[in-house]
């Protein structure tokens, strides 16, 4: 019997240790999946970040017509269409590059040019435009002989948002590629595409096949098309194009004195120590305008160091409609803001019924949903931002009518939810410092400690 015992016990005992065994490779073969799951949540991390609520479908897409077949390759009509709705791409303009698949070599660029030639010693005779594997290319600058213009070239590389300038919203060149296939079969696609517009930010997909082109002659009785179609698609992300905001929000209203500044460094303080008073003679010397080839801001001095602050007012009430202010400020000495705009996301903008000295247009990327809007300059009148100084500010005001479900000055609702400046968000102040109503349930917590102290003195006294 005890026999039985020891050996019924010495039975379980592998029974128990494959149990544990089991459970170790278990919780190992978990923890390969949850780490396999945060490695492509990494992985994905940059791709997801180019997605913006307020214009899901915003991208630049770069587009490649073949127009026709040379003796070693091709000659390409390329364009860029900016589809975003309130994002531009300003001055000094846009930068393309990308690699070749073999030995390709550029012959002949029109409405554009490359940085450099690269080295095309092994040409005798017709020396290429650029030998270069990974070419790096500029608009022309406007102005140029009409022998080297192109359609839709020759703005510096200024592209306006679609939302704002459809016309301008295009930038093209033409290509001639050589040491390249001479067929749909044989044309290696390009690789590796960037995008600077002007700096950091986007990110380019693989050119991919589409289908041809297809043309409109001048009398539009005819359609021709092109002999290969590919895409390059390129979305914006403001995290990949800065660490820290570029533009910061205050807030003032008619029934509270309180002004809600900007966030302290609400763009970061690392250009501090670089930053001028506005009451210095620095600021008024001359050449302080002049922008450098690194871009590198110049910042009037402020808490907030932002180079752009944009200050809401909530200005008048009326019986049925209400009125708001709306200011923008540019602090940066070595940059202006031609063709700016403003995205502002708020609920009673469904019902703006003026705007008195900005263009104005509602954003619906969601149907069902009209809370968006983009302001942006009057031509020939307010479209250009200064910088910074007596000139370097534009405003307007927007009188909205109230809806009588929704209307309130209660709790911040008067205040924008999201606002966006040259298509890069901006950094609001914390809810709890909006301007509160006189008559809402507002504590000042130095008034309580005052009243306390006073208590507890009496008491002493006593």
């Amino acid at each position: 019997m005890g026999f039985d015992q020891s050996t019924t016990s010495y039975k379980a005992l592998p029974t128990s240790m494959s149990y544990y065994r089991c459970r170790k490779c278990c919780s190992f073969l978990e923890m390969k999946s949850i780490c396999g799951l945060v490695v492509l949540f990494l992985v994905m991390l940059p791709n997801s970040a180019a997605y913006d609520p307020l214009d899901p479908t915003g991208n630049i897409t770069i587009k490649w017509d073949v127009v026709s077949w040379t003796a070693d390759g091709y000659v390409a009509a390329v364009t860029m269409s900016n589809f975003q709705m309130y994002r531009s791409i300003v001055s000094p303009g846009w930068t393309l590059g990308w690699q070749w698949a073999k030995k390709e070599v550029i012959w002949s660029m029109v409405g554009s040019q490359t940085t450099e030639q690269g080295d095309c010693s092994k040409f005798k005779g017709n020396v290429p435009h650029c030998c270069m594997r990974n070419p790096i290319v500029l608009d022309l600058l406007p102005g140029v002989p009409y022998n080297q213009q192109f359609s839709n070239c020759c703005k510096a590389g200024v592209m306006s948002a679609w939302g704002q300038d459809p016309t301008g919203s295009v930038s093209a060149f033409q290509v001639s590629v050589g040491l390249a296939g001479t067929s749909n079969k044989t044309v290696k696609l390009p690789t590796n595409f960037t995008l600077l517009g002007p700096g950091p930010g986007y990110t380019c997909g693989p050119a991919t096949v589409v289908p041809s082109t297809v043309y409109l002659t001048p009398d539009r009785r005819r359609k021709t098309q092109a002999l290969m179609t590919w895409n390059v698609t390129c979305t914006y992300s403001q995290f990949l194009a800065s660490r820290n905001p570029r533009c910061c929000v205050s807030f003032s209203s008619f029934y509270n004195e309180t002004i809600t500044p900007c966030p302290t460094c609400a763009c970061g303080c690392q250009n501090k120590n670089n930053c001028v008073m506005s009451d210095s003679k620095q600021a008024h010397r001359k050449g302080i305008h002049t922008p450098r080839k690194d871009n590198a801001p110049l910042l009037q001095c402020t808490h907030h160091m932002c180079p752009t602050r944009v200050h809401w007012h909530v200005k008048l009430n009326y019986k049925d409609y209400w009125r708001v202010k709306i200011a923008i400020t540019n602090f940066n000495y070595r940059m202006n803001y031609t063709q700016w705009t403003l995205v502002a996301q708020h609920p009673n903008l469904n019902a703006v019924t003026q705007v008195f000295s900005f263009d104005y247009k509602p954003l619906v990327p969601y149907e069902a949903i009209n809370d968006t809007g983009m302001f942006y300059g009057m031509k020939y009148y307010n479209d250009l931002l200064m910088e910074a100084g007596p000139q370097g500010n534009v405003q307007s005001e927007v009188l909205l009518r109230k809806n009588k479900d929704t209307f309130t000055f209660k709790h911040g609702w008067a205040f924008p939810r999201k606002v966006y400046f040259n298509g890069d968000e901006c950094l609001l102040p914390p809810p709890d410092t909006y301007p509160f109503l006189p008559n809402s349930a507002y504590v000042n917590p130095k008034a309580i400690w005052a009243m306390s102290f006073s208590v507890l003195l009496f008491m002493l006294t006593i």
